[in-house]
């Protein structure tokens, strides 16, 4: 699809395009467009822009990922079609392993967004396949399924998109996980140790950004930032 470069929505409608060029391509899956439109609505009241409360969670984060023993990036469809580059960069900087992790899981799609990853500079992608033969405990979905060199044996992992019982299951393990979610109110960013409300196309330049600055350790509560972010969604109505 050709879109107009003076089209007031260019930046959004690039992005459906992607989804929609990742579900012709096996990577997305259809509920994944749901997803995002849902994501969207949230996104029009941050006023489509990084916000502060965003920015304070970034540097805490990327914080919390510098200072782990073992760090995973968890890939799943849409941020596979959106920000696979990103997520490369991110992985090299920080030395972060990257795990293909899906809720809506097949084999075939699993091999098609590592292919993705590999096409993007990845030079290992984990968790795809008898790769997945550990479980996460209290956990039925398909995402109990991880690697035992990524996911079950890390000790940070960065989420993107909603994922919420994988969340509350991370967490009880005692791992630090560090979300990005656009939905504030989401059992993800409620009970993730640090979340970020923001689109990924927007969160993943800025954590780049500060993985190369090396942001010092600051005083994080997640719960007021949330709040904070909630507020200012409610003054934009």
């Amino acid at each position: 699809m050709e879109i107009p470069s003076t089209h007031p929505r260019i930046k959004s409608l690039k992005l459906r395009q992607k989804l929609v060029d990742g579900l012709r391509d096996g990577i997305v899956d259809p509920a994944g467009l749901i997803a995002h439109g849902r994501g969207e609505a949230f996104d029009y009241l941050l006023g489509e822009k990084t916000t502060d409360e965003a920015q304070k969670a970034i540097k805490a984060a990327i914080y919390a990922l510098q200072h782990a023993a073992n760090p995973v990036i968890s890939v799943n469809g849409n941020s596979a079609a959106l920000t696979s580059k990103e997520i490369i960069e991110l992985s090299n900087i920080l030395d972060a392993k990257i795990e293909v992790n899906l809720f809506h899981k097949s084999s075939e799609r699993e091999k098609k967004i590592k292919q993705k990853l590999l096409d993007a500079g990845a030079t290992k992608v984990y968790g795809v396949g008898v790769d997945a033969s550990e479980r996460i405990p209290a956990l039925e979905s398909n995402r109990r399924k991880v690697d035992p060199r990524g996911i079950h044996a890390s000790d940070a992992i960065l989420v993107m998109l909603e994922d919420g019982d994988r969340t509350e299951a991370l967490t009880a393990l005692g791992k630090k996980v560090l979300a990005i979610d656009l939905n504030p109110l989401s059992r993800t960013a409620q009970k993730a140790d640090i979340s970020i409300v923001d689109n990924i196309s927007r969160a993943l330049p800025e954590l780049i950004k500060a993985a190369r600055e090396k942001p010092k350790p600051t005083r994080y509560n997640n719960k007021k930032n949330l709040k904070q972010t909630i507020d200012k969604m409610r003054a934009g109505i």
